[in-house]
């Protein structure tokens, strides 16, 4: 999607013939096999783009193995396409899951289980039900796969709160202030939490910067000027991306060709903070500030979404 993006209005089309022959090689997903429509919210703001882009990290050294969707962005684009919103709704929120028809759900529990009992159908449903907003396309993104999109940009920029040292091996420390990172380094950034005190809000953060980050470098690294690494950027995309079977990539890319990634801006869902609920930690909503926010996210009022996302 970038690439049309990146280009002139006079190369539009060669980049739309090549994102044609990318696209073939992308995995397709049942995003929204078996919801019942019934269940689904009714559209507020037709012309406004909903997408659900769910994360996971496939060679995570503290993975355990099982399903996890363990970055959940609910991206918000208006109806004008002025600019988009990426709200992050953390993996450990306490949300009520729908049943699945086999049974599976049917309470309240972190809302990435919901991932790992019925797939991305069951994610969708719980994520429409949690905030009233009607999900429009799915993309999964696997994390591990920005390794290699980073490294055809010849790496990116992030700045660092603080000075810390990575747990995983090996052990890289991180100084305080900006500084450039190959693709190995960025993932190793993004999966830290231990360290900080709000722990997860921490990594959340951290893989906002690596997303901006990727997303400017390419805006502004010439990248299209050599095609060797214009085709290894895409190719390494297009390894690291599903997405839901209706979605045209192509014309995804020309309706969003005007984004930059300063037309982006990075939230979190409301929340109140931690606490527990039995033996498991888990992020508590601010259920009126965010019945408030996704209110505004319906109706495609984007300076009531700015104003109540800070």
């Amino acid at each position: 999607m970038l690439v049309l993006a990146l280009v002139g209005v006079g190369a539009v089309v060669a980049a739309g013939f090549y994102l044609k022959s990318v696209e073939s090689d992308i995995e397709r997903l049942d995003a929204f096999d078996g919801i019942p429509e019934e269940t689904r919210p009714e559209v507020v703001e037709a012309g406004a783009l909903n997408m659900l882009i769910l994360g996971s990290d496939s060679r995570d050294p503290e993975s355990t193995g099982g399903s996890r969707a363990d970055t959940i962005i609910l991206a918000h684009v208006p109806k004008d396409r002025s600019g988009a919103q990426l709200v992050s709704i953390p993996r450990d929120t306490w949300v009520s899951i729908p049943r699945t028809k086999e049974g599976r759900g049917g309470r309240d529990a972190k809302i990435n289980a919901a991932y790992a009992w019925g797939g991305l159908p069951l994610m969708v449903q719980t994520v429409e039900q949690y905030t009233k907003v009607r999900i429009d396309h799915v993309l999964m993104v696997d994390f591990a796969g920005f390794t290699e999109i980073i490294d055809a940009l010849g790496g990116i920029e992030v700045n660092s709160e603080k000075k810390f040292t990575s747990i995983h091996p090996p052990f890289r420390t991180f100084e305080q202030g900006r500084q450039r990172m190959d693709g190995a380094t960025a993932l190793d950034f993004s999966r830290q939490r231990k360290q900080f005190a709000d722990g997860d809000f921490t990594r959340i953060k951290h893989q906002q910067q690596v997303i901006k980050a990727i997303l400017d470098k390419a805006a502004s690294g010439g990248i299209l000027t050599n095609p060797s690494n214009l085709n290894s950027f895409v190719r390494a995309t297009s390894s690291a991306v599903s997405v839901d079977k209706d979605m045209s990539l192509v014309d995804m890319a020309m309706d969003l060709r005007g984004l930059r990634g300063n037309d982006l801006t990075f939230m979190t869902n409301p929340t109140k903070g931690t606490g527990r609920v039995g033996s498991e930690s888990v992020v508590f909503d601010d259920s009126d500030k965010a019945a408030d926010f996704y209110d505004a996210v319906r109706r495609d009022s984007v300076k009531e979404i700015l104003n109540l996302g800070k």
